[in-house]
C-alpha cells in the first residue's frame, strides 16, 4: 500500500514535467551527446579522447605560456589526481612532457611535444567537423548567434556567482 497521499504524486509529476526541468535536461542531453560524438570521432580518427584534446587546446593556445598541472586541473574541472593520471597517459603517448618550473622546482609545468602539436592539429580538424555538423549547421545563423550569446551570459553569471 502506498502511504504517499495522491496529491503528492500529482505535485511530483508536475515538478518532473516542468518546463525548467525539461529545458535544462535538453541542454544537458544535447551537450552530452555532442561531447560523445566528438569523443568517438577523435578516438576513431586520432587515437585520443576529447579530454586529451582539451588539454592540448589549453597547452597550444598561447605558445610559450607556462601551464602547471594545477592550472590544467582547474581549467578542465578535474581533480588533481585525475589530472595527474591524464597527464601520465599523455606523457606515455608522447603528446606532452612535464618540466620543472624555473621559479619553483616543486611545480610541474606541462608542455606539448612536437608529436602533441601534430596530434592536436589533426584532432582540431576532426573536432571542428563534428561541431560544425551537429552544433552549427542545424541552426539558422541568427539562432546560432543568439544561442552562443545566451551561453556566454549563462557562463558569465555562473562565474560571477562562484567568484
Amino acid at each position: 500500500m502506498n502511504a504517499t497521499p495522491p496529491h503528492h504524486d500529482d505535485e511530483a509529476a508536475r515538478a518532473a514535467n516542468s518546463p525548467l526541468v525539461r529545458d535544462f535536461g535538453l541542454l544537458i542531453k544535447s551537450a552530452t551527446r555532442l561531447e560523445q560524438r566528438i569523443d568517438t570521432a577523435l578516438r576513431r580518427e586520432c587515437g585520443i579522447g576529447h579530454t586529451m584534446l582539451e588539454v592540448l587546446i589549453r597547452l597550444c593556445r598561447r605558445p610559450g605560456e607556462e601551464v602547471s598541472q594545477r592550472q590544467l586541473a582547474d581549467d578542465l574541472t578535474l581533480t588533481s589526481s585525475g589530472t595527474t593520471r591524464l597527464i601520465d597517459r599523455m606523457e606515455e603517448a608522447g603528446l606532452v612532457r612535464r618540466v620543472a618550473s624555473p621559479g619553483d622546482r616543486r611545480v610541474a609545468l606541462v608542455e606539448p611535444t612536437a608529436e602533441g602539436r601534430t596530434a592536436f592539429l589533426r584532432a582540431a580538424g576532426v573536432h571542428a567537423r563534428v561541431v560544425e555538423e551537429f552544433f552549427v549547421r542545424p541552426l539558422a545563423a541568427d539562432d546560432y548567434t543568439r544561442l552562443t550569446g545566451a551561453l556566454a551570459e549563462i557562463d558569465r553569471a555562473l562565474r560571477e556567482e562562484a567568484g
